[in-house]
C-alpha cells in the first residue's frame, strides 16, 4: 500500500507542476481516478 501512497504523491507533484488552468482539470482527472478506485474497493469488500 506504501507504493500506491508514494505513486499518489508523484501524481500530485506533476498535477501542482502544470499552469492554473490544466491543474484543474488534472485534479478533477485524479480525484474520479480515486473516486472509481475506492467505490471499487467498498464493492469488493461487501462481497467477501
Amino acid at each position: 500500500m506504501h507504493e500506491a501512497g508514494d505513486a499518489l504523491v508523484s501524481q500530485l507533484r506533476l498535477v501542482e507542476d502544470q499552469p492554473l488552468d490544466e491543474r484543474a482539470r488534472a485534479y478533477v482527472q485524479l480525484h474520479e481516478e480515486l473516486r472509481a478506485k475506492l467505490e471499487g474497493g467498498d464493492a469488493a469488500s461487501s462481497r467477501s
